[in-house]
């Protein structure tokens, strides 16, 4: 049994290379924004054949959002993240229930308030797309890709942002479906349309690295890094990748790289850097320099991450426990004291923790706190309730492959 987050092994860390993934593609779809456009740049499939529309006219794209936060702890789905930069417009009622439904993670119900927009002659467009966003939530990413690209033929030839994040969207949802040529396709379309995208070449670069193509995946990185070097995010995202795919040394360069480049960092940003790159003693040093200027989830997450690495799992116990007193609306730390206690066999606790995190019905925590809920219940052998949980994460979350292997075993017992 593997429970959600833990840090040990190569798979492990290919899973936490993938959450970081997630997290930089929601993240950098709010901050960019087509100006205008006369027809779409994209392969849509019709039948076996692909046709390509090429844009014929574009103004750069710009970016709309200040930078946000260095880094976010987990990514999951993150979902939520993504709304806040939908221009969906008045007058769409099921739409606009089918977005407020994937914002609370609830993607049947999401599903369901698009089938009845197209069944109300709404926005095909938008309905797509949003009914793409929602069978993505759920694992099902060869539907997500037949929804998005059934958004992109009801593209009326005037290109919105809307269009080019749909494309953005489909590239991820064939990366996650495995289809890697036709997410190379299509991100190969994007950097047509503006070269100068470095979202765009970090992205093809993923997926260059799964295909092998250890060369131009480093090319993109470096392109990424080149157009963007101020991006924090970008440099532990290219670690993580390069990591996860046995190329340490060459993770640990970029990281450098960063430190070279951005000799004002911020003690947390410092602090996260020593961190991934193994150096825990100076990791847990800046982290409590920063908290001088106040703890925050993000501080404390690491902070408490840093003690665990140096072996001191009592202090960061005590550290995430404190924080709660003071603090009793993270999910965060809640799941994190709960993976705690599941290493040290304390199941109860572990349970109890899981249950205070999904009690705060947080949409960024809740798959991860549900399945580490139903593995709390295994591991107290109580199998019958462990599988009822279980049946329910799956009902919610039914792409999850080891959730089902998981299920598959619990029913056997």
């Amino acid at each position: 049994m593997i429970y959600k987050h833990a840090d040990a092994g190569n798979d492990l860390k290919r899973a936490a290379a993938e959450k970081f993934l997630l997290q930089y593609f929601f993240r950098f779809r709010h901050e960019y924004t087509i100006a205008r456009a006369a027809v779409i740049v994209k392969h849509i499939k019709v039948g076996y054949t692909k046709h390509v529309v090429f844009l014929t006219y574009y103004e750069r794209i710009q970016e709309m959002i200040s930078r946000r936060k260095f880094i976010q702890t987990v990514c999951c789905v993150a979902v939520a993240a993504v709304l806040g930069g939908c221009d969906i417009g008045g007058g769409k009622e099921n739409i606009n229930q089918g977005m407020d439904a994937i914002e609370q993670q609830d993607y049947s119900m999401a599903v369901a308030c698009f089938d009845n927009a197209l069944k109300e002659g709404e926005d095909k467009r938008l309905t797509y797309r949003g009914m793409g966003i929602a069978y993505m939530g759920q694992g099902r990413y060869e539907e997500a890709i037949e929804a998005f690209e059934q958004a992109l033929k009801a593209s009326n030839g005037l290109v919105k942002k809307v269009d080019y994040d749909i494309n953005f969207y489909l590239a991820m949802a064939e990366y996650k479906c495995g289809e890697l040529d036709e997410a190379l396709d299509t991100y190969n379309a994007i950097l047509s349309l503006d070269e100068r995208s470095p979202d765009a070449h970090y992205l093809r670069g993923r997926v260059e690295l799964l295909k092998n193509d250890k060369e131009s995946a480093i090319s993109d990185f470096d392109r990424a890094v080149e157009l963007k070097p101020g991006d924090l995010d970008m440099y532990i995202c290219i670690y993580q990748a390069l990591d996860a795919a046995g190329m340490k040394a060459e993770g640990e360069d970029y990281i450098s790289r960063a430190l070279s480049k951005n000799s004002k960092m911020t003690a947390y940003q410092s602090g996260m850097f020593s961190y991934y790159l193994g150096k825990y003693d100076e990791a847990r040093n800046y982290f409590e320099e920063a908290r001088t200027d106040g703890d925050t989830e993000e501080i404390i997450l690491y902070l408490g991450k840093s003690y665990e690495a140096l072996g001191d799992v009592s202090y960061a116990t005590g550290l995430y426990s404190d924080y709660l007193e003071e603090h009793q609306d993270s999910a965060a730390v809640y799941n994190e004291l709960g993976l705690i206690s599941l290493k040290q066999k304390e199941y109860q606790k572990a349970l109890n923790s899981f249950e205070n995190g999904i009690a705060l019905n947080d949409p960024s925590y809740d798959q991860s706190l549900r399945f580490n809920e139903a593995v709390a219940y295994e591991y107290l052998l109580d199998f019958k309730k462990a599988g009822v949980l279980m049946k329910e994460y799956l009902e919610k979350y039914p792409g999850d492959e080891e959730a089902q292997r998981e299920y598959i075993f619990l029913s056997t017992r």
